[in-house]
């Protein structure tokens, strides 16, 4: 069960740490796909009021993190391969490009950003290798924060927001199928790190795309998705 830590008021506040909650849940694995989101127990379990959750699983709903089912309330929105292989395309397309974008204009700064979220990454992946507990949101949290300080000196705002949508939802698979691919892994880091600092975004590409394959290989051949699978949710065509 979620422990709520206290009761958070209605309110514009209220609204957005609601939502950031939920958000992190969903993102992190903690809400599994297609659970029900009855509002009666997240408000037990999350301590807001029915209007401020509901303005937040909404919120989540325009983001296909939840689905929003009419009368029948909300539920956690759910997982396909077909998904899972859309969102890394999109996520794949949005970093290659910021990457490129990047290592042209990162300064000394951006670099020492780079290198501080890389130790910090591989210092759990060391630990993870030596078959050590670890904080899995932890650990997913310092890979998150290593490659998007690979983008941040891109110079676009609505890219690194893009991207950072875009890396949460494929996240949320990795965190489904709880993902570790070992010193494979951990060595790629490594790569993209030395391809930062030498400012080679063509071989960092590369690099990015076995990385993000690899994981998709694994996710979808590992069987992790199998008890969540669902049909995955089409939107209709427009016509002119």
């Amino acid at each position: 069960m979620i422990r709520s830590a206290g009761s958070i008021g209605d309110g514009e506040a209220g609204g957005d740490a609601a939502y950031r909650r939920l958000r992190a849940d969903i993102v992190l694995g903690r809400l599994r796909p297609g659970q029900k989101l009855g509002l009666d127990l997240l408000r037990r379990d999350y301590g807001f009021g029915v209007g401020t959750l509901r303005e937040a699983l909404n919120r989540l709903a325009s983001e296909d993190l939840v689905v929003a089912e009419g009368q029948r309330g909300f539920t956690v929105a759910p997982v396909s391969a077909a998904d899972f292989c859309e969102i890394a395309d999109l996520r794949l397309l949005l970093e290659r490009h910021a990457i490129a974008l990047s290592f042209a204009a990162g300064d000394l700064d951006w670099e020492g950003r780079v290198v501080g979220a890389h130790h910090k990454l591989s210092v759990l992946e060391r630990r993870l290798l030596a078959g050590e507990a670890a904080d899995t949101a932890l650990w997913k949290r310092c890979d998150r924060d290593f490659h998007q300080a690979l983008i941040e000196a891109c110079g676009s705002a609505v890219l690194m927001e893009s991207h950072a949508a875009a890396y949460d939802r494929y996240l949320r698979y990795q965190m489904v199928a709880v993902v570790f691919r070992g010193a494979v892994a951990a060595g790629q880091h490594a790569q993209l790190l030395d391809c930062a600092l030498r400012r080679d975004a063509e071989q960092a590409g590369r690099i990015l795309e076995a990385h993000v394959a690899g994981c998709v290989d694994q996710v979808l051949n590992g069987g992790a998705l199998a008890p969540f699978a669902a049909t995955p949710r089409r939107r209709q065509a427009k016509t002119a």
